[in-house]
């Protein structure tokens, strides 16, 4: 496999995959053959990885590889979960960081764990009946402001103990070795031998 399509629009996705898998394969996006997204209809990111990645490999012929993430708090007994992107109503990273901030409002340090996750799904084709999933999650908390101005979504809010920091202050390279996305990928790459 030398080309194969990512299943977002979201372009730091998009550069994080293509850093990780390397030169081996070419990262296309979904963006050049639809602005259409596929309703995620699962009920976790293993069925929604999966629903994203056929959606991809049917639009444009290739094999598909579809990434679910998310934060799951433990306070908030998993939420915003597989909701992640679209917690708060206006949906932006903003708005849903703004959410979680006042859902944990008053909660302690001890209180506030989290984790990120990540499937990735790979199909061969659309009708891959085997496709190959592959899930990854980094532990950390949620701080009670953002803090730092790299990475999207919830970066600002994850504070990585181990490196006393957050997502979002991390170098790139550090982050795409230690990431939720990161683990996921290792994972994959040692499937598909690169």
């Amino acid at each position: 496999m030398k080309e194969l399509v990512l299943a977002s629009h979201n372009a730091g996705k998009l550069r994080e995959l293509q850093a990780m898998l390397g030169e081996h394969i070419v990262v296309r996006s979904i963006s050049e053959f639809t602005q259409t997204e596929p309703e995620e209809t699962g009920l976790s990111f293993i069925e929604n990885a999966i629903l994203k990645a056929r959606y991809a490999s049917q639009i444009s012929g290739l094999p598909a590889l579809a990434d679910d993430s998310g934060l799951t708090v433990d306070y908030l007994q998993g939420a915003p979960g597989i909701y992640s992107a679209r917690y708060s109503q206006a949906g932006d990273d903003a708005s849903n960081n703004q959410k979680l901030l006042n859902a944990l409002q008053g909660v302690p340090d001890a209180q506030r764990g989290a984790q990120f996750i990540c499937v990735l799904a790979l199909l061969k084709h659309a009708k891959d009946p085997l496709p190959i999933i592959c899930e990854g999650r980094w532990r950390g908390r949620i701080l009670h402001a953002p803090q730092g101005e790299h990475g999207f979504g919830y970066d600002p809010l994850f504070y990585v103990a181990e490196h006393q920091c957050s997502s979002a202050q991390m170098p790139s390279a550090l982050k795409n070795q230690l990431s939720h996305r990161a683990q996921a990928m290792q994972l994959l790459r040692q499937q598909l031998s690169l």
